[in-house]
């Protein structure tokens, strides 16, 4: 009912957005979520589905993917949501990344990993491309669920088991304290949070601006079904992974192989690309990505940019099916100064971003934090 009052409001049905859903939800709120869309049609759905820790950025981001690794493995069987397979195991061609592999395994955060043999690495994935292989990290932690299902299957476990309202097709464009007016009226709650993505300018242009976050366009593709005996145990990253995942550039043998990659892979780091190789329950597999970054990102897909994604893919897998059947566009708030923020306008509206295309795999611990702050 319209003329209803709310415990919590949210703008934004992306994973950040159901996430907060959730987290209050369970703590027996009344929750309405507002979406400008019909669906998820944003980040949310344009990635890996890949629930990464390791790797992850040192203190809270990998503590927050810990904890959603926790929840998504315990949500997945209650609304439906398949995991299409488990682990993760990270391929390096060098004796420098060997080095950053060595070097993470000996942390808190590599406990749970073990560092592979090329011989022990044929074992475990013995479609690799060995050539050039000089070892591996192989991790238990990571999940991969279907983002476009999961996200679908997720809005109706919260309207199913929890009554959760969703608003679809509705524009908040404006937020004062305890109202929302939106596109189908107003509304009230007692709080409010705001999990908008990329949309930078409708509701509180000043937080992102004080914060500096700008968009970062991605490329990824889905290559057609591999043999029925063809299977990944296991979602495959490369030597890229290792200059771009916090937990690994933050080791001190990583500046020495960003040196390397420099001078042997400039063109593949100027467009942002690191490798992540996925599959899905029919057989295709998903893989990306490439980063750009601006205020204003033209939509246009490059093929050299493909052609350098699929050609890095090929040195780390044999993969027999190459056509690529499916390709797009991603895009989501970044900032260089933090993985994710939460801003305060009012004391009863916060402001919520991922800023570093962690949503998947960090957002159902974030929520937790900023629901028990809000009701505390």
């Amino acid at each position: 009912m319209r003329g209803a009052r709310y415990d919590v409001a949210i703008v934004g049905a992306g994973i950040v957005g159901l996430a907060h859903a959730l987290a209050a939800a369970r703590r027996g709120l009344r929750v309405i979520v507002f979406d400008r869309d019909s669906r998820a049609n944003g980040a949310s759905v344009r990635n890996f589905g890949f629930i990464t820790v390791t790797g992850q950025l040192a203190g809270l981001t990998w503590k927050r993917a810990r904890r959603s690794r926790d929840i998504w493995e315990e949500l997945a069987p209650l609304a439906d949501i398949e995991i299409v397979h488990r682990n993760e195991c990270l391929i390096v061609h060098s004796r420098e990344a060997v080095k950053v592999l060595t070097e993470f395994a000996a942390t808190d955060m590599g406990a749970d990993c073990q560092l592979l043999s090329p011989e022990q690495l044929r074992e475990r994935v013995p479609m690799a491309n060995f050539d050039d292989v000089c070892g591996a990290l192989w991790s238990p932690l990571e999940l991969r669920i279907e983002p476009r299902a999961a996200l679908s299957g997720l809005a109706a476990h919260l309207g199913k088991r929890y009554g959760v309202r969703i608003e679809w097709d509705t524009q908040v464009w404006q937020i004062a304290t305890h109202r929302l007016d939106t596109t189908a009226g107003t509304f009230e709650a007692d709080r409010i949070i705001v999990a908008s993505g990329p949309d930078l300018l409708t509701l509180f242009p000043e937080v992102h601006a004080k914060r500096k976050v700008s968009l970062c366009k991605l490329q990824m593709l889905r290559l057609a079904p591999q043999p029925s005996d063809w299977k990944l145990p296991a979602a495959i990253m490369s030597d890229f992974g290792l200059v771009r995942y916090g937990g690994f550039s933050a080791q001190p043998a990583a500046a020495g192989l960003r040196t390397l990659l420099e001078v042997e892979q400039a063109q593949l780091l100027s467009y942002g690309i690191h490798l992540i190789v996925v599959q899905s329950s029919d057989g295709s597999l998903i893989i990306g990505d490439s980063h750009e970054y601006g205020m204003t990102l033209d939509p246009f897909y490059s093929s050299e940019i493909e052609a350098a994604i699929l050609s890095l893919a090929h040195s780390v897998l044999h993969m027999p099916h190459g056509d690529v059947v499916e390709r797009w566009i991603g895009v989501y708030p970044y900032s260089k100064t933090c993985d994710a923020f939460v801003d305060s306008p009012d004391p009863h509206t916060r402001v919520v971003e991922v800023t570093s295309g962690t949503g998947m795999s960090t957002a159902f611990g974030l929520a937790e934090e900023v629901i028990a702050e809000l009701f505390a």
